[in-house]
């Protein structure tokens, strides 16, 4: 039997309807709601990511701010924007869209963001207050898996949860989430050196991958009827495609991810509720 497909799209649909109803009270208060973006350079998919988050801000009554620097823009020329951003009171949340081009310090621009505009959950600030368990805007990608997670009634409570990737964009706070109290999964944290990484996907109820390598995982990395979360976005000449080997894994999984359609929307539908959270704060 297949697996149950597991639709990022559906879910955030569900998500932009609550971030509608939101910023609409938001406005009837007179509050700006506003996502802005810091675009680098010429790299199609980050031109791609950034059209579909001004998209979806738009759908739900968020104004969009886009700012777009050449390629050979500089360091202070990127902090500049940044800091111009950080001033603005209708910029409630703003992301620094990655990777930048090399040339580039990308975290010195994301440290440039002030923490209560942080829309992408990234500042150290905002991290810190993850590992210590306080209330503060949570990584786009790991939060958008969790909500995924949330919306099909799945409780990883008792869970061994594999992570394969420890980035600081999705694995390491994609750890700490599922292995926060109240969740309370066992978390393997996995990488690319980890000894036999196929048995280790194998001891997994959730595995989920995150390594940027089109079909890496297939059948043989995954234990029968285990939820598997695909956070992989790989471009190659047959399209957009995961880190699992979709069709040899839906067969045998208990859950699964599409790629795309899965990940993908809910990283953004994220995006959109960190924006209303850090406006409702700055607000109060």
């Amino acid at each position: 039997m297949s697996a149950q497909i597991l639709s990022g799209k559906e879910v955030a649909e569900a998500v932009k309807s609550r971030v509608r109803s939101d910023v609409a009270a938001l406005k009837a208060r007179g509050v700006d709601v506003g996502l802005a973006t810091v675009l680098v350079g010429d790299d199609p998919a980050s031109h791609t990511y950034v059209r579909f988050k001004h998209r979806d801000a738009e759908e739900v009554g968020i104004t969009s701010i886009d700012v777009k620097l050449p390629a050979d823009a500089t360091q202070a020329q990127v902090l500049a924007a940044v800091d111009e951003l950080n001033a603005r009171p209708d910029v409630s949340g703003m992301i620094v869209q990655l990777p930048l081009p090399d040339h580039l310090d990308g975290e010195a621009a994301v440290e440039r963001v002030l923490p209560t505009k942080d829309a992408d959950g990234l500042h150290p600030f905002n991290l810190g207050r993850l590992l210590l368990d306080k209330p503060a805007p949570l990584p786009a990608t790991p939060s958008g898996v969790m909500t995924i997670l949330d919306h099909y009634g799945i409780d990883v409570s008792g869970m061994t949860a594999v992570v394969v990737g420890r980035s600081f964009l999705v694995g390491r706070p994609m750890a700490l989430m599922l292995g926060a109290k109240g969740v309370d999964a066992t978390v393997i944290q996995a990488h690319s050196r980890t000894p036999d990484l196929a048995e280790v996907c194998r001891s997994a109820d959730l595995l989920i991958t995150a390594v940027g390598r089109p079909g890496m995982f297939d059948a043989s990395y995954v234990k029968p009827g285990a939820i598997v979360i695909d956070v992989g976005t790989n471009r190659t000449d047959d399209g957009l495609v995961g880190d699992v080997a979709f069709g040899e894994v839906v067969e045998i999984a208990g859950a699964i991810t599409p790629v795309p359609g899965g990940v993908g929307p809910m990283t953004r539908a994220s995006l959109l509720t960190n924006t209303v959270a850090l406006a409702t704060a700055a607000s109060s």
